[in-house]
Protein backbone atom coordinates (compact mmCIF):
# COMPACT_ATOMS: atom_id res chain seq x y z
CA UNK A 1 0.00 0.00 0.00
CA UNK A 2 2.73 2.26 0.48
CA UNK A 3 4.38 2.15 -2.77
CA UNK A 4 0.99 3.03 -4.68
CA UNK A 5 0.80 5.70 -1.96
CA UNK A 6 4.09 6.87 -2.91
CA UNK A 7 3.26 6.55 -6.70
CA UNK A 8 -0.18 8.68 -6.66
CA UNK A 9 2.17 11.49 -4.30
CA UNK A 10 4.54 11.58 -7.18
CA UNK A 11 1.97 11.60 -10.23
CA UNK A 12 0.54 14.24 -8.16
CA UNK A 13 2.94 15.92 -7.85
CA UNK A 14 4.08 15.44 -11.28
CA UNK A 15 0.68 17.03 -12.33
CA UNK A 16 0.45 19.98 -10.31
CA UNK A 17 4.30 20.54 -11.39
CA UNK A 18 3.06 20.74 -15.05
CA UNK A 19 0.20 22.82 -14.92
CA UNK A 20 2.44 25.64 -12.75
CA UNK A 21 5.53 25.53 -14.78
CA UNK A 22 3.05 25.93 -17.69
CA UNK A 23 0.70 28.36 -16.39
CA UNK A 24 3.41 30.76 -14.26
CA UNK A 25 7.24 29.71 -16.00
CA UNK A 26 10.35 27.79 -14.04
CA UNK A 27 11.52 31.11 -12.12
CA UNK A 28 7.84 32.39 -11.16
CA UNK A 29 6.41 28.67 -10.30
CA UNK A 30 7.55 27.61 -6.19
CA UNK A 31 7.58 24.33 -4.65
CA UNK A 32 4.80 25.76 -2.45
CA UNK A 33 2.85 26.20 -5.04
CA UNK A 34 3.08 24.06 -6.75
CA UNK A 35 2.92 21.30 -3.14
CA UNK A 36 -0.22 23.79 -2.48
CA UNK A 37 -1.91 22.61 -5.97
CA UNK A 38 -1.35 18.88 -5.61
CA UNK A 39 -2.41 19.06 -1.46
CA UNK A 40 0.25 18.14 0.31
CA UNK A 41 2.93 18.84 2.25
CA UNK A 42 6.44 21.16 0.02
CA UNK A 43 8.48 18.55 2.00
CA UNK A 44 6.95 16.03 -0.19
CA UNK A 45 7.93 17.67 -2.92
CA UNK A 46 11.45 18.46 -1.80
CA UNK A 47 11.71 14.14 -0.68
CA UNK A 48 10.59 12.91 -3.48
CA UNK A 49 12.72 15.66 -6.43
CA UNK A 50 15.27 17.19 -4.49
CA UNK A 51 15.16 20.53 -5.72
CA UNK A 52 12.67 23.13 -8.26
CA UNK A 53 15.12 21.92 -11.17
CA UNK A 54 14.92 17.86 -10.81
CA UNK A 55 11.10 18.09 -10.39
CA UNK A 56 10.86 20.83 -13.44
CA UNK A 57 13.43 18.05 -15.47
CA UNK A 58 11.16 15.11 -14.73
CA UNK A 59 7.33 17.73 -15.41
CA UNK A 60 9.06 18.55 -18.39
CA UNK A 61 9.24 14.88 -19.64
CA UNK A 62 7.38 15.24 -22.99
CA UNK A 63 7.34 12.93 -26.35
CA UNK A 64 7.42 15.16 -29.62
CA UNK A 65 5.44 12.48 -31.09
CA UNK A 66 7.23 12.20 -34.18
CA UNK A 67 5.01 11.24 -37.50
CA UNK A 68 5.91 7.70 -38.60
CA UNK A 69 7.76 8.51 -41.73
CA UNK A 70 7.60 5.23 -42.92
CA UNK A 71 5.12 6.03 -46.08
CA UNK A 72 6.13 9.93 -46.57
CA UNK A 73 8.12 9.70 -49.74
CA UNK A 74 11.58 10.94 -49.00
CA UNK A 75 11.41 14.26 -50.32
CA UNK A 76 8.35 15.21 -48.08
CA UNK A 77 10.41 14.46 -45.05
CA UNK A 78 10.98 17.78 -44.36
CA UNK A 79 7.29 19.69 -45.03
CA UNK A 80 6.23 16.98 -42.99
CA UNK A 81 8.57 17.42 -40.15
CA UNK A 82 8.41 21.28 -39.78
CA UNK A 83 4.36 20.80 -40.24
CA UNK A 84 4.63 18.50 -37.05
CA UNK A 85 6.96 20.58 -34.73
CA UNK A 86 4.58 23.89 -35.23
CA UNK A 87 1.69 21.54 -34.39
CA UNK A 88 3.84 20.73 -31.19
CA UNK A 89 4.68 23.82 -30.62
CA UNK A 90 1.10 25.66 -31.06
CA UNK A 91 -0.43 23.35 -28.77
CA UNK A 92 2.22 22.51 -25.82
CA UNK A 93 2.70 25.01 -22.76
CA UNK A 94 4.93 22.32 -21.26
CA UNK A 95 7.51 22.74 -24.37
CA UNK A 96 7.50 26.75 -24.24
CA UNK A 97 7.67 26.55 -20.30
CA UNK A 98 10.83 24.39 -21.14
CA UNK A 99 12.12 26.55 -23.60
CA UNK A 100 12.50 29.50 -21.32
CA UNK A 101 13.70 27.58 -19.46
CA UNK A 102 16.14 26.27 -20.72
CA UNK A 103 17.88 29.59 -21.52
CA UNK A 104 18.49 29.74 -18.07
CA UNK A 105 19.04 26.80 -15.85
CA UNK A 106 21.26 24.00 -17.20
CA UNK A 107 18.28 20.55 -16.04
CA UNK A 108 15.90 21.89 -18.36
CA UNK A 109 18.66 22.89 -21.30
CA UNK A 110 19.91 18.71 -20.69
CA UNK A 111 16.05 17.80 -20.72
CA UNK A 112 15.67 19.69 -24.16
CA UNK A 113 19.30 17.95 -24.96
CA UNK A 114 17.77 14.50 -24.29
CA UNK A 115 14.39 15.14 -25.88
CA UNK A 116 16.27 15.73 -29.40
CA UNK A 117 19.23 13.13 -29.19
CA UNK A 118 16.47 10.28 -28.18
CA UNK A 119 13.18 11.37 -30.67
CA UNK A 120 15.25 12.97 -33.18
CA UNK A 121 18.28 11.36 -33.17
CA UNK A 122 16.91 8.18 -34.82
CA UNK A 123 15.19 9.73 -37.11
CA UNK A 124 17.99 10.71 -38.51
CA UNK A 125 20.57 8.02 -38.47
CA UNK A 126 17.52 6.53 -40.27
CA UNK A 127 17.70 9.48 -43.06
CA UNK A 128 20.71 10.63 -43.01
CA UNK A 129 23.07 9.41 -46.31
CA UNK A 130 25.91 9.07 -44.00
CA UNK A 131 25.37 7.31 -40.99
CA UNK A 132 28.22 8.97 -38.71
CA UNK A 133 26.66 12.27 -39.64
CA UNK A 134 23.27 11.23 -37.90
CA UNK A 135 24.17 13.00 -34.63
CA UNK A 136 25.15 16.62 -36.56
CA UNK A 137 22.33 16.04 -38.49
CA UNK A 138 19.82 15.80 -35.84
CA UNK A 139 21.17 18.83 -33.76
CA UNK A 140 20.82 21.01 -36.75
CA UNK A 141 17.26 20.07 -36.93
CA UNK A 142 16.83 21.21 -33.52
CA UNK A 143 18.66 24.58 -34.29
CA UNK A 144 16.00 25.37 -36.56
CA UNK A 145 13.04 24.09 -34.95
CA UNK A 146 14.37 25.10 -31.24
CA UNK A 147 15.63 28.95 -32.74
CA UNK A 148 12.54 28.97 -34.32
CA UNK A 149 10.18 28.27 -31.54
CA UNK A 150 12.33 30.70 -29.39
CA UNK A 151 11.82 33.94 -31.67
CA UNK A 152 7.85 32.89 -32.88
CA UNK A 153 6.57 31.85 -28.95
CA UNK A 154 9.11 33.33 -26.66
CA UNK A 155 10.48 36.38 -28.36
CA UNK A 156 7.27 37.13 -30.24
CA UNK A 157 9.61 38.46 -33.49
CA UNK A 158 6.75 39.94 -35.48
CA UNK A 159 7.75 38.63 -38.64
CA UNK A 160 7.99 35.41 -37.53
CA UNK A 161 5.01 35.83 -35.26
CA UNK A 162 2.61 36.82 -38.37
CA UNK A 163 3.23 33.69 -40.35
CA UNK A 164 0.72 31.46 -40.53
CA UNK A 165 1.84 27.67 -39.83
CA UNK A 166 1.63 26.99 -43.10
CA UNK A 167 3.92 29.45 -44.15
CA UNK A 168 6.37 28.56 -41.70
CA UNK A 169 6.24 25.12 -42.52
CA UNK A 170 7.41 26.24 -46.22
CA UNK A 171 9.96 28.30 -44.77
CA UNK A 172 11.37 25.79 -42.26
CA UNK A 173 10.86 22.42 -44.57
CA UNK A 174 13.73 23.07 -46.97
CA UNK A 175 16.34 23.49 -44.45
CA UNK A 176 14.97 20.37 -42.35
CA UNK A 177 15.28 18.31 -45.51
CA UNK A 178 18.51 19.02 -46.45
CA UNK A 179 19.77 18.63 -43.16
CA UNK A 180 18.18 15.47 -42.82
CA UNK A 181 18.65 13.82 -46.26
CA UNK A 182 21.02 15.94 -47.82
CA UNK A 183 18.76 16.20 -50.52
CA UNK A 184 16.03 19.50 -51.65
CA UNK A 185 12.94 19.11 -51.15
CA UNK A 186 10.06 18.73 -53.48
CA UNK A 187 7.78 22.12 -54.36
Amino acid sequence: MTARRSDSTRAAILVAARERFAADGFERATIRAIAADARIDPSMVMRYYGNKEALFAAAADFDLRLPDLGDTPGERIGITLARHFLHRWEGDETLMALLRAAVTKEAAAERIRSVFVQQVGPVAARLAPDPAQAATRAGLVATQMLGFALCRYILRLPPVVGLTPEEAAAWLAPTIQRYLTGEAQAG
